[in-house]
């Protein structure tokens, strides 16, 4: 069973950023970036400019696996901060 967020403590933090920048020196990531779009706001984007997030971040219980990472625009990626992704759908409908 996953930990809520408040009982994730200082090693799963570690562990988990630690395997995010394991999986973003990976071809897998590579080709996800390769493509040049932000997964929220769509836009093209140079693949240098993309940065990793976690779609459940990871103060949030999320995981660093395939399945929760996305690439984001940096923008994007610091407005989300530490959102749900309900809560983001939330953001951007309010600001519409």
């Amino acid at each position: 069973m996953q930990p809520f967020a408040y009982d994730l403590d200082e090693n799963d933090i570690k562990r988990e950023r630690r395997k995010a920048r394991e999986l973003r020196a990976s071809q897998w990531w590579k080709r996800r970036c390769a493509k040049g779009v932000c997964y929220y706001c769509e836009r093209s984007v140079s693949p240098k400019e993309l940065t990793m997030d976690h779609i459940v971040p990871i103060a949030r219980g999320g995981r660093s696996t395939k399945g929760n990472l996305v690439p984001s625009c940096k923008e994007c990626n610091n407005k989300k901060k530490q959102l749900l992704p309900m809560e983001w759908d939330q953001y951007l409908d309010n600001i519409m």
